[in-house]
């Protein structure tokens, strides 16, 4: 049976494609194919062209509500629909191209009837560009004023439900309804989306989990999100259950947006303390490596509409009710405080300050007002209705304190308020405090200080002469929220230190008029440069940036559920193909394997660093085939490799990267052949031991040829900190010295120059072909830095001229990352399936079915 909405479709004039943008005509004359509508995007590990399509230029802008204000006729009961200009989201296409289209996903604020959906949906998508997603008032109600406002919101500011009366606590149903409500989001979107040619941008903490489902839908869509909350500390963060899956899947995005530096350290602190990701600074921008995607970071302050707000100000409405208010307040200085009315914002803190100051400075009584202005609560509960009961009772008892006749200390202003009218009070206030607790951003100040500087229309309305009377504001701004480091003319205050607001605010009263125009000047001209569509325009231009290599990469998905994310790989990068190698393997006469030890034949993980049975066992047995010469290249210090190998009779060993090397169990340790002088372990010992007392769990381990600084055991953050410190500390007393200071995993290494794994390669090639059997098939596997030296010389080697060809090279690192080696294997796990599949290809040499049998389940 066809829906309604497959009825409205046949009903249409010519369809367009919104995924596209081209016209579909209502009939087809003649037969055709429309590949468009054909395309399955889940088909993305075949190779894909280095260019990508020509762009069509169009922004898909992804919000938990629309820019849409929605009203109801009582006598007809039709919906009405216009643009909701103070959105944030509507004003933010200012920043992009003219030729630019803009669509919208989110939900009304209002409830629609499933049987109106259709039409609604229609009407707003070809009047406004707006895609709506219908929530279930269950689904709603769980998922917005359940897991997004009493959960996440409270936590992201940094209050933890210690008790079930102060706050809500992780409920599984939220956090269900939660995930639902994106997966409804995600396939709104999809219905719409060009996964070729649009950008996705989402915005906020409602939608965290949206991107892996779009994700997982279309590998190389292009995602860009922005959080307008604070993102709180790895202590705080770490507190919530789902707290991976969350990570997981804003790491599924292209391009991240914080306000602030310090929400976005947060983010990267957690990243690396719960799934042990570290950020690099490449060319001035900040990434994570992920499954071979890099994750960009971005840091900007949101602005505001400028000219919004310029147009407002120069309506002669607001002209008069500016007149009117300035004679209202005649003889007063004006303290003014624009705020949500929310458990964060520091309202009763406020007042509390201005009590302070009428009580230590009685010459300010009658002549000080604070106006309180405060718009409607976007949650419901218990905390609302306690901060409003909280705030009425201090007012009142101020003013009851400290009124009189004609005067009142503290006014209430309770919302909702037009633009023109809050644009008024801006206007003819001395002074803006915004003391909020904690805030994502806040762009009170900004509005207050673009009114301060007015319009020739106000001008005219007040009788004031511009030349002869400079613009001045005066902005008292908690250090706790985002918009206090952009403001630096700014007076910064603690809001919970009640003394330092009341100073601030009689400062504020007694600023002389030249400091009041110097602060308002340098304000004025970084908000007016920097915009709401300056804003859009970096992040666009950043997320732009940031997914030009999607078609230069090889991409295919992995993980269940929320643990999604896309592997993405160089086109030359490839998975260790078992066929390819054992064919190869099968018809050498003469092979060389060389294995890393930690990270490669026993997890980095492991408490326990001896080989297993395991390992030992398909050692030995690569070991006793005539045609193989298997070593074990390792950093370890020689006694720890001839121990735990000493079951291995015909395994070569070569320890400390290279400087020690010993060809079988029998045979003597050999030194490399370079001249080394060891004085510079009396410079670098002293350097490392105060690290080590200061960083707990680190600790120096002394080789023959090196020193080396763990750790893996100390605070991954601390560790990390202290090990970069280390470095360069080392690098500036040892710049004479024949050295090479490197940073593994989890550890800095000092070590002799010309001593590498990228040497033990050369020698023992040199060796073989010495003794009349230079190999013909290569293994080399490794996960380490110091791997990529031996990855490095096999790749000199092959380009070398002089140097004796060989038929077949599998260079292989473990994990997908970027290398120097042509293929990859996933872990540990894979490498001794890989290594075992070898091993029993050697006990069944004539047979090569069997060997190939040997592989089955490999991978």
């Amino acid at each position: 049976m066809l829906s309604r909405s497959c009825f409205d479709l046949l009903n249409l004039d010519p369809i367009e494609d919104f995924r596209t943008g081209t016209r579909i005509p209502r009939l087809m004359t003649v037969p055709r194919v429309i590949s468009e509508f054909e395309t399955d995007d889940n088909h993305q590990n075949d190779d894909v062209p280095a260019d990508s399509p020509v762009p069509h230029q169009r922004r898909i802008i992804v919000a938990n509500q629309l820019p849409i204000r929605a009203s109801r006729d009582a006598k007809t009961s039709k919906w009405s629909f216009e643009l909701d200009h103070d959105s944030l989201v509507l004003q933010l296409r200012d920043g992009f191209k003219p030729d630019v289209e803009v669509l919208y996903v989110g939900c009304l604020k209002a409830e629609i009837d499933p049987s109106e959906q259709d039409e609604v949906a229609s009407l707003l998508l070809h009047e406004f560009r707006c895609v709506p997603t219908f929530l279930s008032m269950d689904v709603q109600n769980k998922f917005y004023h359940g897991f997004c406002k009493h959960y996440l919101w409270p936590l992201f500011h940094y209050m933890l439900p210690m008790t079930p009366s102060h706050g809500a606590r992780f409920d599984r149903a939220l956090w269900q309804a939660y995930v639902s409500a994106n997966k409804a989001f995600a396939d709104r979107i999809i219905e719409v989306l060009n996964p070729d040619e649009d950008f996705v941008w989402i915005h906020d903490y409602h939608l965290m989990v949206l991107p892996t489902f779009l994700r997982k839908r279309y590998y190389r869509v292009k995602l860009g999100f922005f959080l307008h909350s604070p993102f709180p500390s790895s202590e705080i963060y770490r507190t919530i259950p789902v707290r991976e899956e969350i990570l997981r899947a804003l790491l599924n995005c292209d391009l991240i947006g914080f306000h602030i530096f310090d929400y976005a350290r947060h983010f990267l602190s957690c990243c690396s303390r719960m799934l042990g990701l570290h950020y690099e600074f490449k060319r001035g921008y900040m990434g994570l490596e992920y499954y071979g995607r890099t994750v960009s970071i971005k840091m900007l302050p949101v602005g505001i509409h400028m000219g919004q707000l310029q147009s407002v100000l120069s309506l002669e409405d607001t002209a008069r009710k500016v007149k009117q208010l300035k004679e209202e307040f005649e003889g007063k200085t004006v303290i003014l405080g624009v705020d949500d009315l929310d458990l964060f914002k520091g309202i009763s803190l406020k007042f509390l300050a201005m009590r302070q100051l009428l009580e230590e400075h009685q010459n300010l009584r009658g002549k000080v007002v604070f106006v309180q202005i405060t718009n409607p609560a976007r949650s419901r509960g218990k905390d609302v209705q306690d901060v409003l009961n909280e705030t009425s009772a201090i007012a009142k008892e101020i003013n009851q304190r400290y009124g009189e006749p004609g005067y009142q200390p503290i006014i209430v202003i309770n919302g909702p308020l037009t633009t023109q009218e809050k644009a008024a009070y801006y206007a003819i206030s001395e002074c803006c405090l915004v003391n909020a607790v904690r805030d994502g951003m806040n762009l009170v100040p900004y509005k207050y200080t673009v009114c301060r500087q007015g319009s020739p229309v106000l001008d005219r309305a007040l009788g004031i002469d511009e030349a002869d009377r400079p613009k001045t504001s005066v902005i008292i701004v908690s250090e706790f929220i985002g918009c206090s480091p952009s403001l630096s003319g700014a007076i910064r205050v603690n809001p919970w230190n009640i003394d330092a607001v009341s100073d601030a605010i009689n400062l504020a009263t007694t600023m002389p008029e030249a400091e009041k125009q110097f602060r308002h000047d340098k304000h004025y001209k970084y908000i007016s440069s920097h915009d709401v569509a300056y804003w859009a325009r970096s992040f666009d231009q950043d997320l732009e940036r940031a997914c030009r290599e999607h078609y230069r990469r090889r991409c295919w998905g992995i993980g269940l559920g929320l643990g999604f994310r896309v592997v993405a790989l160089g086109p030359n990068f490839r998975k260790l193909s078992v066929d390819h190698i054992a064919h190869a393997y099968k018809n050498a006469n003469s092979r060389l394997i060389l294995l890393d030890y930690d990270g490669t034949m026993t997890p980095q993980a492991s408490v326990d660093k001896a080989p297993s049975s395991e390992v030992i066992s398909v050692l030995n047995c690569l070991c006793n085939d005539p045609k193989n010469v298997v070593f074990i290249v390792s950093g370890r210090e020689k006694d720890s490799l001839s121990k735990w190998f000493s079951l291995c009779e015909k395994l070569g060993l070569s320890a400390e990267h290279g400087y020690l090397t010993r060809w079988a169990k029998d045979s003597p340790w050999e030194t490399c052949t370079l001249a080394m002088d060891f004085g510079w372990k009396n410079i670098v010992l002293p350097v490392m031991e105060p690290y080590t007392e200061a960083t707990d769990g680190s600790f120096i381990e002394q080789k023959e040829s090196a020193l080396v600084w763990h750790h893996q055991d100390a605070d991954p953050h601390f560790g990390s900190s202290q090990a970069k410190e280390l470095l360069d500390h080392l690098e500036s007393v040892l710049i004479n010295e024949p050295v090479v200071v490197k940073r593994g995993q989890h550890i800095v290494e000092v070590k002799p120059q010309g001593v590498s794994k990228g040497m033990v390669v050369q020698n023992l090639i040199s060796k073989m072909q010495s003794r009349g059997r230079p190999p013909d098939f290569l293994l080399c596997i490794g996960d380490d830095r110091s791997d990529e030296d031996m990855f490095k010389s096999i790749v000199h080697s092959s380009s070398n001229p002089s140097v004796p060809a060989i038929a077949e090279v599998f260079a292989c690192t473990v994990g997908q990352k970027p290398s120097m080696a042509k293929y990859y294997l996933d872990d540990t796990v894979d490498v001794i399936k890989l290594v075992q599949g070898l091993a029993a290809a050697s006990s069944t040499q004539p047979k090569f079915a069997q060997v190939e049998k040997s592989f089955e389940g490999f991978i």
